[in-house]
């Protein structure tokens, strides 16, 4: 690779799998707003509760394998992992508008969260790899839209369905995945770390004993605590994606064709302001204060609070579609410096099993609130249960605030 293609590909990485991230969260997203179509044909839908646990087996088995797959990443070249990963769920997604019973769309949910599960780990910690503390934070938050515009796109699988069938849109999803698997194949480059003098670890793709990197990790107070402030708040983060739909649809008394695209290109939109702004200003600040990143990721939290709040108990357009702003504004801003930080705390032989983790105790917080939040809409109380969701994520800011304190030099680069 010459030597001007070497300066410019870590952001033609980033630009490739900006593409692979929107693939990932619109082919898990469509189905949140496809269900009244789906349930003529599939009677099981009808229910909320039947729903809620047919969103929730992804995240149950995407968070077990969050760490499995992280250790995997950490092990082996991460371009064909990320190659494979992307064709699996992507056929997955093209099998789904085969399906005709709940039990099939309930199986099909579960590989898809197997193969989903093996990309993130391997692609924030490959773009981390090539890209410095001067644009960590930036990289990945633009990458960090692609999950959003994803998110966006997948709100239009009402309209979609709506107009063709709901067979037909994921048919034609997961076509476009299989093709883009294809095309990565010859663009796609692992990172080559280059050897450091006295530390053999980090030469190229070393490998690690197998469980020496949870080990490693687990034995770091820094780390629980990242842990611990990742994955609550993916509670509401996982609630707006899973159920904003249908919150908006009964706060605003607006059918499901228009409150899918209306509640996720609201989030998208804000979130990639936030990830743009937040991946700046971290990436500017951690240059003249090591905890800028920390202080960053923490604006971005005290946003999604009283946003919350008016999420839940508005019921005027300007309030709900205002406070889903301001949440996805700042939940883009620490959405953009969570892997950044782990790269303050975790050598980079460590990373991908480090966020595995992360992510395996982000989804169960979210499987965990996807199912509640389903019961609470059969009972009417949807609103009020994001509305105490702001409580927790003020106890975890906290938390962070007080503990998380990187030191200069204890990571390498």
């Amino acid at each position: 690779m010459s030597r001007m293609n070497t300066k410019k590909y870590p952001w033609i990485l980033v630009g490739l799998l900006w593409v692979v991230a929107l693939l990932n969260y619109m082919d898990r997203q469509m189905l949140s707003t496809m269900k009244p179509s789906m349930q003529a044909d599939i009677v099981e839908l009808q229910s909320a509760t039947n729903f809620g646990y047919l969103m929730a087996v992804f995240l149950w088995i995407y968070g077990l394998m969050s760490p499995v797959s992280g250790i995997i990443a950490d092990r082996m070249n991460r371009k064909w992992l990320i190659v494979v990963s992307l064709f699996v769920w992507s056929a997955v997604t093209l099998m789904m508008g085969y399906a005709t019973t709940f039990q099939q769309l309930y199986w099909l949910r579960a590989v898809m969260g197997i193969s989903e599960a093996l990309y993130i780990p391997a692609g924030l910690s490959l773009i981390a790899d090539y890209h410095s503390d001067k644009t960590r934070s930036l990289a990945i938050g633009i990458h960090m839209t692609g999950l959003y515009m994803g998110q966006a796109l997948g709100g239009f699988g009402a309209t979609i369905a709506d107009k063709y069938s709901w067979q037909q849109t994921f048919h034609s999803f997961g076509l476009i995945g299989i093709v883009y698997a294809v095309i990565l194949v010859f663009f796609l480059k692992e990172y080559k770390r280059p050897a450091i003098s006295g530390d053999e670890s980090l030469s190229n793709r070393d490998r690690p004993p197998l469980f020496k990197g949870l080990a490693v990790l687990l034995s770091n107070i820094s780390f629980w605590v990242i842990l611990m402030y990742f994955a609550i708040p993916s509670l509401p983060g996982w609630g707006v994606k899973n159920w904003l739909p249908t919150l908006f649809s009964e706060s605003l008394k607006i059918d499901m064709a228009t409150a899918g695209p209306l509640s996720t290109i609201t989030i998208a939109a804000s979130s990639f302001l936030g990830v743009i702004f937040g991946g700046i200003l971290s990436d500017r600040w951690v240059q003249k204060n090591i905890r800028g990143r920390v202080y960053t990721s923490a604006i971005g939290i005290a946003l999604t609070i009283p946003a919350l709040l008016f999420i839940g108990f508005g019921d005027s357009l300007f309030s709900v579609v205002g406070s889903a702003l301001c949440f996805g504004f700042g939940f883009g801003m620490f959405d953009a410096n969570n892997m950044p930080l782990v790269c303050q705390f975790v050598q980079p032989q460590y990373r991908a099993t480090a966020y595995g983790l992360m992510n395996m105790t982000g989804v169960f917080a979210g499987a965990f609130i996807t199912d509640l939040l389903g019961r609470s809409t059969d009972q009417g109380n949807l609103g009020k249960d994001f509305a105490m969701l702001s409580v927790v994520v003020l106890v975890a800011l906290v938390i962070q605030l007080t503990t998380l304190r990187p030191k200069a030099g204890a990571v390498k680069p």
